[in-house]
């Protein structure tokens, strides 16, 4: 890979503020400049009855599971911080990103797919199978709501699944006006939209003439469910990538360094 891969390009990068550093890196250092432009805000909740509930009887569950970096960051805190977390409480997570959250938090031996970011993918590691599910307590940490395959999956595997929400995402208070300015300059080169949420709050941000604009630009989504939602909004070239942050710079490398 050429270290100026993406030299010349803007490119905008619309994870929750505090996951956009690493990918925002990544990008300048291929020689691009990073858009940084939110399109879910995070809010962590308030000590509530069901944290402090789970918080007493953390001790009882055999392995916890958090569903994205977001749910380790404001999780483990109300859970009581790593200082606090039971030493025979095992750790898991959704893909490279969660791992690396839970690992720089200190913990060890933690349960992640080594491809794929997705439900799917957790629910086929050996950790997760029948045989090793069957009577086993498990926390799920998540935002409010969110998808329940896995919950759904490892209560019929046999395991007793108790959730634990932590955190909110809302529709940020945006001005789209900076990012349809870098648009209608044509110096806008992609998009980066890692969620499909996400892809529903571009379209209210920016509104039907705004989502036109940005219909025309390469959208590098990491999910094949992303890349089916992003054809309902009308996108015309999506790029699926791999997951993380390293998928979605591999994907702009072998994009642009073929494009003039």
């Amino acid at each position: 890979m050429s270290p100026a891969t993406l030299s010349g390009r803007c490119i905008a990068v619309t994870r929750p503020r505090a996951q956009c550093e690493a990918l925002a890196a990544g990008i300048a250092a291929r020689g691009g400049t990073a858009l940084v432009f939110p399109l879910i805000a995070i809010e962590g909740i308030a000590d509530s009855d069901q944290i402090r509930a789970a918080r007493r009887a953390l001790a009882g569950y055999d392995l916890a599971f958090f569903v994205s970096p977001n749910a380790v960051e404001h999780g483990v805190a109300a859970l009581g911080g790593r200082a606090a977390w039971p030493p025979g409480l095992r750790v898991a997570g959704v893909g490279a990103g969660t791992r690396a959250a839970l690992e720089q938090r200190g913990f060890e031996g933690v349960i992640a797919p080594r491809s794929g970011a997705d439900s799917e993918a957790v629910l086929a590691l050996p950790e997760f199978s029948p045989g090793a599910l069957v009577g086993r307590r498990l926390l799920i940490v998540r935002g409010d709501g969110g998808r329940d395959l896995l919950g759904h999956q490892a209560e019929r595997r046999g395991a007793e699944v108790s959730y634990l929400s932590c955190y909110r995402r809302r529709l940020p208070a945006a001005d789209a006006g900076g990012l349809l300015d870098v648009v209608r300059d044509a110096r806008l080169s992609a998009l980066v939209v890692t969620s499909s949420e996400a892809l529903g709050n571009l379209a209210a941000i920016v509104g039907d003439e705004g989502l036109a604009a940005l219909r025309q630009l390469p959208l590098f989504v990491p999910h094949p469910r992303i890349a089916e939602r992003a054809g309902e909004y009308g996108f015309e070239s999506i790029i699926s990538t791999g997951p993380g942050d390293s998928g979605i710079l591999s994907g702009l490398d072998a994009h642009f360094q073929h494009v003039g």
